[in-house]
């Protein structure tokens, strides 16, 4: 009966305290979250989508394009076909011809003047004629009036470049180039991202190896009091070496909370750059393992070579002297004739093709326009020489980049063998420190050894582990820093 209320009792306890499952993460699992989640991998993702955009605008340069413009015109005056002084004598047409008439007949003719004068026949049929006469010329000046005061016009345009000094080209050039730089500074940033998520995710399986290590310390240390404080009191130890010993224990609590706590911030660090909260639990793959290493894994093989062909920061700086290039010849078209082919329909209210008629009408026109630069002070010229300048200095900083990675492939490539040549010492001296430490507890057990001898084989065992530790996570991290210099890191 009591076993069943203690089973009871422990189902209860555990329904209400469940047991939080942790996410099992592994190296490869961290690296394709950080890319998923990386906030500076969107942003070179939308980068690349800019420059795509870029370079599809750019082709459009090629094309015909066609626009559209209208608008609208008031005026205080009129357009005018005929002077003030037409006007008035087509109005008085008539009246200024009789009166020509009458002064040619009375001094050519005077007998004849005579019938012209007063108000006989003669004289009514010319006054007739005068104000029909007047009545044309009116008819011809009201004729000539446009009614411009108001104007309306509109046109469809369309224009094609047909050369425009190579202009074009170096411009579609600097598109494809900018495409492509976007692409390799994606790349960069994406090996960055995998350096850095590599470099956390073992710098926590560092930690947990070392938490387990001071663990396993403090265990030591805790044992090697108890006998200590043993010993005390059947009389075959000093109350000193009982302090000493618990100083020790001190000690190894101490450094047990300080992995700890460190242990802590890094998984905070590691779920901060997989996109995870940074309170989550997360258990890595590695953790648990005993050998970090596997004998079987080679190193990257050094081909500088293929080192300036992978590099995405050599291919960005190879874009920037290529992008200067082109900005030199687009500066250059500056001084070429630039020919274009326009064509079109125009319309206007009034119809300036019939009249100045109120009705909106046009026509279609075509034309080939020529823009031949012949002065300008030198202004492309120096542009020109600035921009060959901007190129000189691009490619002294690609060389100087250049052999900058060269020497960091031989530090990584340098590093890597370091760090084999110290994981074997490691091992070796932790195998020396594992004897050693059996030794010495064997020795205090028959009581040939005293316990500040024991400490020191503890200690030496526990800087033993810690650098073997160490050593794997080096050799870890020179392999990655290796891949990351030969920009094969993936």
């Amino acid at each position: 009966m009591n076993k069943l209320i203690a089973i009871c009792l422990g189902l209860l306890a555990v329904g209400i305290h469940p047991v939080e499952a942790q996410r099992v993460l592994s190296l490869d699992s961290c690296r394709a979250m950080a890319l998923r989640n990386n906030k500076q991998m969107s942003v070179q993702r939308v980068k690349q989508e800019v420059a795509k955009n870029i370079r599809k605008s750019a082709r459009t340069k090629y094309l015909p394009h066609v626009s559209a413009a209208g608008g609208y015109l008031y005026t205080s005056k009129e357009i005018s076909l005929l002077s003030d002084d037409t006007k008035d004598k087509l109005s008085n047409l008539g009246t200024n011809s009789v009166n020509q008439l009458q002064t040619n007949m009375a001094t050519a003719m005077p007998v004849l003047s005579a019938l012209f004068g007063g108000t006989g026949p003669v004289t009514s049929m010319m006054t007739d004629a005068a104000g029909a006469l007047n009545g044309i010329g009116q008819g011809i000046v009201d004729a000539f009036h446009t009614d411009t005061r108001h104007m309306f016009g509109g046109a469809v345009l369309v224009t094609q470049p047909i050369f425009m000094g190579g202009a074009i080209v170096a411009l579609n050039k600097m598109a494809d180039i900018g495409e492509d730089l976007a692409a390799n500074s994606a790349d960069a940033r994406r090996q960055e991202t995998l350096y850095q998520i590599d470099k956390a995710y073992w710098q926590v399986v560092s930690l947990r190896h070392k938490q387990k290590l001071a663990e396993g310390f403090l265990d030591l240390v805790k044992k090697l009091d108890g006998d200590v404080q043993k010993m005390i009191r059947e009389g075959v130890a000093t109350r000193s070496e009982g302090l000493s010993v618990s100083v020790k224990v001190n000690e190894a609590e101490m450094a047990v909370m300080k992995v700890n706590d460190g242990l802590t911030l890094s998984k905070m660090l590691l779920c901060q750059l997989c996109g995870l909260p940074v309170d989550e639990q997360v258990t890595l793959a590695d953790e648990e393992k005993e050998e970090l290493v596997v004998e079987s894994e080679a190193s990257p093989a050094v081909q500088p070579d293929l080192m300036l062909s992978n590099r995405p920061e050599l291919k960005m700086l190879q874009n920037v002297v290529d992008i200067s290039h082109q900005t030199t010849n687009l500066l250059k078209a500056g001084n070429l004739p630039q020919v274009l082919l326009v064509g079109g329909y125009s319309a206007t209210n009034p119809n300036v093709y019939n009249g100045f008629q109120r009705r909106l009408s046009g026509a279609w026109n075509i034309a080939v326009l020529m823009r031949v630069p012949i002065w300008n002070w030198g202004d492309v010229a120096y542009k020109v020489r600035a921009a060959k300048g901007a190129t000189a200095i691009a490619t002294l900083e690609l060389e100087e980049a250049r052999e900058k990675m060269e020497l960091q492939l031989s530090q990584s490539n340098f590093r890597v063998s370091e760090a084999a040549k110290k994981l074997e010492l490691a091992k070796a001296s932790q195998q020396k420190a594992e004897e050693n430490l059996r030794t010495a507890n064997l020795g205090f057990q028959e009581g040939v050894i005293s316990s500040t001898t024991v400490m020191e084989a503890q200690t030496a065992w526990l800087q033993a582990q810690s650098q073997f530790i160490d050593a794997e996570i080096d050799v870890q991290l020179s392999r990655v820093n290796l891949q990351k210099s030969l920009g094969t890191l993936r």
